[in-house]
């Protein structure tokens, strides 16, 4: 049996669904393709699911904790170990896709030339996962 495989769509748990959708949307313009029905709970009105893509790019976002059982704080250990976690996405041209998001307001040091053939930049999107837009050259 082949697998076929068609693509690949990563499952991430955030802290605060509007603010992480926020981000990925109006900073790094992906579009919704499907979402939970919203509830409305004593942290806000929001999905806690959510389905994203941009070009062939996806991405699904869940959150860590059930309505009004998110704590105030995010704990910052586990934002730290989000830090292990790293998103690939291609680029046609990285250092286009580089001034646009940056306009956006996305905060990124400038695209560098990896030894291995790969232009890239990174940043960390607000639940500490890494984001590396890379473009093979």
């Amino acid at each position: 049996m082949t697998l076929g495989a068609l693509g690949m769509t990563p499952l991430i748990s955030v802290f605060d669904m509007p603010t992480a959708v926020r981000f990925y949307r109006e900073i790094l313009g992906f579009d919704l393709v499907s979402a939970s029905p919203e509830v409305q709970t004593r942290e806000g009105t929001f999905s806690h699911w959510v389905w994203l893509r941009h070009g062939q790019a996806q991405l699904m976002l869940n959150t860590q904790f059930d309505s009004n059982e998110r704590p105030e704080e995010n704990d910052p250990a586990r934002v730290a170990a989000h830090g292990d976690t790293v998103l690939y996405i291609g680029c046609a041209n990285v250092d286009d896709a580089f001034d646009e998001l940056t306009r956006r307001g996305l905060r990124a040091d400038a695209p560098t030339m990896a030894p291995y053939g790969l232009r890239h930049f990174s940043t960390k999107d607000p639940d500490g996962y890494i984001i590396v837009f890379q473009e093979a050259r």
